[in-house]
């Protein structure tokens, strides 16, 4: 079974949304529009574009409310433990200052 990493789930998002993007515009200016088989592809290809932005739209939310629980755990943890975050935060502050000041 595949897992999927929140990198390669953003990755696709992204791929989604512009994919999307482009179809929306080949609908938009492409084919005969007296054809029935263009009609026909159309109001397919519409459907289908509006059932990936549902999806999307839905997974935006998902990331909205792990990222909103995320940050309410850190402020948990920051008001509980408040000399445990200023070392978290000076050693983090260190680690950035010797990589950066490396030549």
């Amino acid at each position: 079974m595949t897992r999927y990493t929140d990198e390669s789930r953003t990755n696709l998002d992204d791929d989604l949304r512009m994919l999307s993007d482009t179809l929306q515009e080949v609908l938009d200016y492409s084919g005969d529009r007296a054809d029935q088989a263009y009609v026909d592809i159309k109001s397919h290809a519409e459907q289908a574009l509006k059932e990936v932005k549902a999806r999307l739209n839905d997974a935006s939310e998902g990331y909205y409310a792990r990222a909103k629980e995320a940050v309410h755990r850190t402020d948990d943890y920051v008001r509980d433990n408040p000399w445990h975050s200023v070392g978290i935060g000076a050693t983090v502050g260190l680690v950035f200052g010797l990589l950066l000041a490396r030549k």
